[in-house]
C-alpha cells in the first residue's frame, strides 16, 4: 500500500526561481536564503520518494476570476511550465500520476470534500519554485506530482480547518491505495507578505515564528484560526500559510522536525521553510 512518509513546507516566492534561473543564487543578497535549503536538497536524496502532492496556489495563470475552483486536482500525465508574463521557466514539465489522483478524488469526494478534475493545465512558481528549491536544476524532476491547486487568491478561500480536515482525510486516501509508493505532501506558500496597498512590504516575524512553532506542536489549535488573523497579522498574501495546514494534517500528530528555517527578505517576502517526517 502507499505510504505517506513525511512533509515539506516552504515559500514559493517567484523572485526565488529568477535567482535561481539567473545564476544568482550565491550573490550576497540571496546566498543566506539558498543555504537553508541545503539540507533538504541531501534529504530528499535518501528518502527518494515515488510520487509528491504539492499543495499550492494558482497566481491568475491557469484560472482567472471568470472561473477559481476553491480544490483543484491535476489528474493530467503532465503539466508544463506556465507563462507568466516573461515566458515559461526553464525548468522540466511536471509528470503526474493519473492512477493516483484519481483514486485521490475518488476518496475525497466520498469524504464529502468537493473537487475540480484538472486535466489539462500549466503551472506556475507556486508550484515549480518549490521544485526547484528542493530538486535544484535539473533535467527531469526525479519524481511525479500531482499538483493539487488551492483558492488562496478570490475570497473567501477555503478555511484553515477545512485544509487541515482535508490533509487527514487525503493521507486516508493516499494510504488506501494499493501500490506500494513513498508519497509525501507538500504545502507552499506564504509566510508573510502584501503586495500592494500602504501595507505593501509587510513582514511579521513574529507572527511567523509563532505560525511555525503551532504548526509543529498545535496543528489542532491552529486550523482553528479565523482568516481576519492571518490578513491582519500577515498581509493579504499571508492567508496562502492555510495550504501548510494540508500538508500538516496528512502527517502524525507527533512528528520529527528534520528541518526549520526562517529569512527575510527575499524580494519584499518572508522565507518559512520546513522538513517533516513521520515517526512511523
Amino acid at each position: 500500500m502507499a505510504k505517506v512518509s513525511a512533509g515539506v513546507a516552504t515559500s514559493h516566492v517567484p523572485a526565488i526561481g529568477a535567482a535561481i534561473d539567473l545564476g544568482k543564487t550565491q550573490e550576497p543578497y540571496w546566498q543566506p536564503l539558498f543555504q537553508g535549503y541545503e539540507y533538504v536538497k541531501a534529504w530528499i536524496k535518501e528518502q527518494k520518494p515515488d510520487v509528491i502532492f504539492l499543495v499550492y496556489n494558482d497566481h491568475a495563470t491557469a484560472f482567472d476570476m471568470d472561473f477559481i475552483p476553491t480544490f483543484a486536482i491535476g489528474c493530467a500525465d503532465e503539466f508544463k511550465p506556465a507563462d507568466e508574463g516573461w515566458g515559461p521557466r526553464p525548468v522540466p514539465t511536471v509528470k503526474g500520476h493519473p492512477e493516483l489522483a484519481a483514486h485521490i478524488a475518488q476518496e475525497l469526494i466520498q469524504s464529502n470534500f468537493d473537487l475540480t478534475f484538472i486535466h489539462k493545465m500549466d503551472v506556475d512558481h507556486g508550484l515549480t519554485v518549490p521544485l526547484s528549491l528542493v530538486f535544484g536544476q535539473v533535467e527531469e524532476w526525479p519524481c511525479l506530482i500531482i499538483p493539487f491547486a488551492v483558492n488562496v487568491v478570490l475570497y473567501p478561500p477555503p478555511s484553515g480547518q477545512r485544509c487541515y480536515d482535508l490533509g487527514k482525510a487525503l493521507r486516508k486516501a493516499i494510504e488506501s491505495f494499493p501500490e506500494d509508493l513513498n508519497v509525501q505532501v507538500w504545502g507552499t506558500g506564504g509566510m508573510s507578505h502584501q503586495l500592494q496597498g500602504p501595507r505593501a512590504g509587510l513582514i511579521n516575524k513574529e507572527f511567523d515564528n509563532n505560525f511555525l512553532d503551532r504548526l509543529i506542536d498545535d496543528a489542532e489549535e491552529l486550523a482553528k484560526v479565523p482568516h481576519i488573523n492571518y490578513v491582519r497579522e500577515a498581509g493579504s498574501e499571508g492567508v496562502e500559510l492555510v495550504m501548510w495546514l494540508i500538508m500538516r494534517g496528512a502527517l502524525d500528530d507527533e512528528i520529527e522536525v528534520k528541518q526549520r528555517f526562517y529569512h527575510v527578505p527575499a524580494s519584499n517576502t518572508a522565507v518559512g521553510h520546513l522538513v517533516l517526517e513521520n515517526k512511523g
